[in-house]
């Protein structure tokens, strides 16, 4: 094959050679320098010795690259129909840019899913169905009775996304139109940046490795009550969230590729400009249940009395029991608890980690949501859910199964434009989302995005009460899981009440 596919271009050339010598003109000199040109890498690719394929099949094998490198798109456009794709199909991602469009979001001539097959989940409206601008219920309140400044926020959220995870444009439009909309952002491990000071609700998360809270000694980044007081007494932050894991890669610690970390982003994290930031996998400031509520509350006062929740991906069921336990007889707690899926989200990570460790979001919640009830914490302790929810249904169901709000973050990045590249530690996002090329940020332009993350988050509220309006309910707190129900085989359908919380 190597052989014909040289002789083909040399006999190409040659061809293009005599037709130059009979007819000189400018197009006839460019077809001979295209195919000599191509001849030369094609001989390149014979000779070369690093690529097998290549060198098989020299330069037709490159076209390989190219679909390699475009795979995401061509499935997306061509191949997926609207119920196959993945992480989140394309039925999901057209309500999200409808919604944030403010476009038509009904859809013609009946579902597309197969409401027989196994796993099929639904609700049941009533007789009776109330008017949904009468439903209430949209707004939570954080605080528990260790908390003086409690805070009332959206049952939606923006889930934590850092600034060198995201641009600096999408941060912006994310705070701003959290502010429009009067909903809360999550600032991610990143720490504070200007970008998120646009007046927007702030959910000031600390991670592992303190950014925002804390600094390097000894090349070990350890908390700062200073720094931390600077930031959390802010008047955008309103509460305090201490990441001990995330879905996307639980036990490993967040991750920062130095592509991604630029003089801005290296500043503000106070780290090497260039280089891949990997925060540690664990807290230096505790290492024990005891040094963890302890910790809390010093958080708790450095933030004068804001609420101080935790946020993990469900892991050792042990362990959590034993801090449950802990809180309940420390009587000493956080404020609330945010469970994350194992199925992972924006983060980026390794395969193994985002593939096969953590318990996904459906069980952590209810594990959770049973625990506190267990040690009569639920009052005192709410519960944050984020796991792909996208539409109302996902909101109703996570409230069902104990959650008192839902953390977003890749619907909120398909309000701002995202196309689900899956290119988001390349640091190429075609639409300036998760991108730190200020070419590419520039695509992103803020003043029309925020406007979409208010709408979506105001369209998704709405939609969430009129499902809980259709099934007589007068407020979307009223939903149990009794209400949500699973097709458990054809001819056998059960209640998430019966799968989840069996008497």
């Amino acid at each position: 094959m190597r052989n014909t596919i040289l002789f083909v271009l040399f006999l190409i050339t040659v061809l293009c050679g005599v037709l130059v010598y009979f007819i000189p003109q400018t197009g006839t000199y460019i077809l001979l320098s295209i195919s000599g040109l191509l001849t030369i890498i094609a001989v390149f690719d014979s000779l070369q010795t690093k690529h097998s394929l290549l060198r098989s099949f020299p330069l037709v094998a490159r076209l390989r690259w190219l679909f390699e490198e475009e795979r995401e798109k061509i499935q997306q456009y061509f191949i997926e129909d609207n119920l196959n794709g993945t992480p989140i199909n394309r039925e999901k991602r057209s309500i999200v840019y409808q919604r944030a469009k403010l476009q038509k979001e009904t859809i013609p001539f009946g579902t597309q899913h197969n409401v027989y097959a196994k796993g099929y989940e639904f609700v049941k409206h009533s007789l009776f169905p109330k008017d949904h601008h009468d439903v209430i219920g949209e707004t939570i309140v954080f605080g528990s009775d260790k908390c003086s400044q409690k805070y009332e926020s959206s049952i939606i959220n923006i889930s934590a996304m850092s600034f060198g995870s995201l641009s600096s444009n999408a941060i912006m439009a994310l705070n701003q139109g959290a502010k429009m909309g009067n909903f809360a952002h999550n600032t991610g491990e990143g720490g504070i940046s200007p970008y998120h000071l646009q007046g927007g609700d702030l959910i000031f998360q600390v991670g592992t490795g303190y950014f925002g809270a804390g600094k390097s000694i000894k090349g070990k980044r350890v908390f700062d009550e200073e720094i931390f007081k600077e930031n959390a007494i802010r008047p955008e932050v309103k509460m305090i969230e201490i990441k001990l894991s995330q879905g996307a890669k639980p036990g490993h610690g967040g991750i920062l590729p130095a592509k991604k970390n630029t003089q801005e982003i290296a500043d503000i994290r106070k780290v090497e400009v260039g280089t891949q930031v990997d925060s540690p996998p664990s807290h230096s400031a505790f290492s024990n249940f005891d040094e963890m509520i302890a910790f809390i509350q010093k958080v708790r006062d450095l933030a004068n009395g804001k609420p101080v929740g935790i946020k993990f991906c469900v892991g050792n069921n042990e362990e959590i029991k034993q801090m449950i336990t802990a809180f309940a007889n420390a009587k000493n707690y956080p404020d609330f608890i945010a469970v994350d899926g194992g199925e992972g989200g924006t983060g980026a990570a390794p395969l193994e980690f985002t593939n096969y460790i953590g318990t996904p979001l459906i069980e952590g919640l209810v594990f959770i949501n049973k625990l506190l009830q267990e040690h009569q914490l639920k009052e005192q302790i709410k519960i944050i859910a984020a796991g792909k929810a996208v539409d109302a249904f996902d909101i109703v169901k996570y409230k069902a199964l104990g959650a008192d709000a839902i953390g977003m973050a890749r619907s909120f990045m398909l309000s701002l434009g995202c196309i689900q590249a899956r290119e988001c530690n390349l640091d190429t996002c075609p639409v300036g989302v998760a991108t730190q090329d200020d070419d590419l940020v520039k695509a992103l332009v803020v003043e029309k995005k925020n406007i979409r993350v208010k709408n979506y988050h105001n369209k998704t509220i709405k939609a969430v009460k009129e499902v809980v309006a259709a099934m007589g309910k007068k407020s979307i707190s009223d939903v149990h899981p009794s209400d949500v129900f699973r097709r458990k085989k054809e001819d056998e359908v059960v209640s998430l009440e019966e799968v989840y919380y069996p008497i």
